[in-house]
């Protein structure tokens, strides 16, 4: 399983949990970690495609 596909999965979750009443750092935590894996997404579509 690629690195970028379980950091997605993870921002989902702690997003998740941060909008179900569990703390506001959560939903923080969940997004960064979300762009993080997005960014991650498209640098690697961009290098395997040169």
């Amino acid at each position: 399983m690629p690195l970028w596909l379980i950091l997605i999965a993870v921002g989902v979750i702690l997003a998740i949990v941060g909008f179900a009443g569990v703390g506001n750092i959560l939903i923080w935590i969940g997004v960064i970690i979300l762009v993080i894996g997005l960014i991650g997404t498209l640098v690697g579509r961009r290098g395997s495609r040169v």
